[in-house]
C-alpha cells in the first residue's frame, strides 16, 4: 500500500499568488473547506484529518490550502506541502493549481490524491519538474464500514512506545519497499523516528509479535471524524503467504470501526495482488482511484 510520502522531508516556503482564481486559504475559509471535504470524505481524509487537528492558517498548517474560486466561492482545494494532495477534477481548477504549483516550485516529495485531479495536474507540470522516480497511475481507493466477516486475529495490538525499538525497523522496511527511498537518509532518521513514535503514543499503531519480533504492523496514518486512513501495512519476509495477514488486517479493521471512526480506509498499489485480496476478504470494496507521483 503507498502511503502518503514522506511529510517530514520538506518545508513549505511562503507563497505570493497573482491575480488568478486560487489563493491561500485561512481560517475563516473553515466552512466552506469543511464542506467540500465533506462530499467526499474517503478521498479527502488526509486534508480532513490535517485541518481538523492544525486549522487551515498555514503556519498552523505547517502547509497551504489553495482554494479555486468561482464567483468568490470556494470551489475547488489543494493541500502544498511535502505532499501535493489535489482535490477536485474540474479542467479549469487543476489547470489553475498547476500554475500555483509551477511559481512556487517543487516543494514536495510526491503529488498524491484522486487519479482525475493527480494525472492531469501531473500533465501540466512535468515539463517544468523534470522526470519523477515512479507514477503509480491506478492505486484503488478502498474502503469499508462493515466489520469483517474474518475472524480477527487476538494477537493484534496497539502498540505502546515500549514496543518501539522493535517496531522501527519494520517501519522503516516497509517504506523503503513501499517507497522505494529510506527514510532514513535525509537526516540519519531523526524526524521519520519522531514520525513513527509519534503514531504510537497517538494509539494509531498496530502489531503483532512472535518471539519479540514485530510480524505484523499497520498505522491510521489519517483520521478524520468520519474515516481513518490505514496506511504502512506490513508483514515480516518469512511469514508472507501464511494467513498471517488477513486475520490481523481484520483486526485493525474491526478495532478501528469500534473506537476509532465509522468507516475505515486505504489504497493500494494495483499491481499489489496479495494486498487487495486480503483486503477483499476483510470487507474492502472499492470506492475511487488513487494515483501518486513520486520525485
Amino acid at each position: 500500500m503507498a502511503g502518503w510520502g514522506s511529510e517530514f522531508r520538506t518545508r513549505v516556503e511562503p507563497l505570493v499568488l497573482t491575480t488568478r482564481p486560487v489563493r491561500v486559504l485561512r481560517d475563516a475559509d473553515r466552512g466552506a473547506v469543511e464542506e467540500l471535504l465533506d462530499a467526499d470524505p474517503v478521498a479527502g481524509v488526509f486534508v480532513a484529518a490535517r485541518v481538523g487537528s492544525h486549522g487551515i492558517s498555514r503556519w498552523r498548517l505547517g502547509a497551504q490550502l489553495w482554494g479555486y474560486t468561482l464567483d468568490g466561492v470556494v470551489c475547488g482545494l489543494c493541500y502544498s506541502g511535502a505532499n501535493l494532495v489535489p482535490l477536485t477534477t474540474e479542467p479549469e481548477a487543476v489547470r489553475a493549481f498547476a500554475d500555483v504549483a509551477r511559481e512556487q516550485g517543487r516543494v514536495c516529495s510526491s503529488i498524491v490524491g484522486p487519479d482525475k485531479a493527480v494525472l492531469p495536474l501531473w500533465d501540466d507540470l512535468m515539463r517544468d519538474w523534470g522526470p519523477p522516480r515512479e507514477v503509480r497511475a491506478s492505486q484503488p481507493l478502498l474502503a469499508t464500514a462493515v466489520m469483517p466477516d474474518v475472524a480477527p486475529d487476538p494477537w493484534v495490538r496497539r502498540a505502546d512506545m515500549r514496543d518501539f525499538d522493535a517496531l522501527l525497523p519494520a517501519c522503516i522496511a516497509m517504506y523503503t519497499e513501499e517507497i522505494g527511498v529510506s527514510p532514513v537518509e535525509w537526516d540519519g532518521g531523526i524526524a521519520y523516528r519522531a514520525r513513527v513514535a509519534e503514531l504510537v503514543r497517538a494509539g494509531r499503531s498496530y502489531l503483532r509479535m512472535e518471539n519479540g519480533q514485530v510480524v505484523f504492523k499497520a498505522e491510521l496514518g489519517a483520521v478524520s471524524s468520519r474515516v481513518a486512513q490505514v496506511q504502512g501495512v506490513w508483514v515480516h519476509p518469512d511469514r508472507r503467504g501464511t494467513g498471517v495477514a488477513t486475520a490481523a488486517m481484520a483486526a485493525v479493521v474491526a478495532d478501528t470501526l469500534r473506537t476509532v471512526a465509522p468507516i475505515v480506509s486505504l489504497y493500494v498499489n494495483d499491481f499489489n495482488h496479495a494486498a487487495r485480496t486480503v483486503y477483499q476478504r476483510c470487507g474492502f470494496a472499492q470506492v475511487g482511484t488513487f494515483a501518486t507521483v513520486l520525485f
